[in-house]
């Protein structure tokens, strides 16, 4: 997730360039990049999937996004797919409390 504000006019082309020139990252590597407007109320993910890329796009009507708490330091912050979906839905991330669970010593937690 690119912690600062990105110009929701961009579409693959220009956020491809955030990417490789913010991130120091490869748009093509699979991986989903999730980019807010500065009022976080519209969200952009932009996927490589192998063929062409897709693009998500969602506007709040009310209500913002919210931004994971990270190093000020940092210009990305890595999520994974549940924390990804529960910014989406509006769940305030803090308030979420996972059970512990068996986890085998050879599995590992970037799920």
């Amino acid at each position: 997730m690119h912690s600062g504000k990105v110009d929701m006019r961009k579409g693959v082309d220009g956020l491809s360039g955030v990417i490789q020139q913010e991130f120091n990252q490869n748009a093509l590597s699979g991986d989903v990049f999730i980019f807010l407007n500065q009022n976080r109320n519209r969200i952009k993910l932009l996927h490589w999937q192998g063929d062409g890329f897709a693009i998500y796009y969602k506007r709040l009507e009310r209500g913002t996004f919210e931004i994971p708490l990270a190093n000020p330091a940092n210009k990305a912050i890595t999520l994974t797919h549940h924390q990804l979906q529960y910014i989406l839905d509006g769940i305030v991330l803090s308030c979420i409390k996972k059970r512990r669970r068996y986890e085998h010593a050879n599995v590992s937690n970037a799920a």
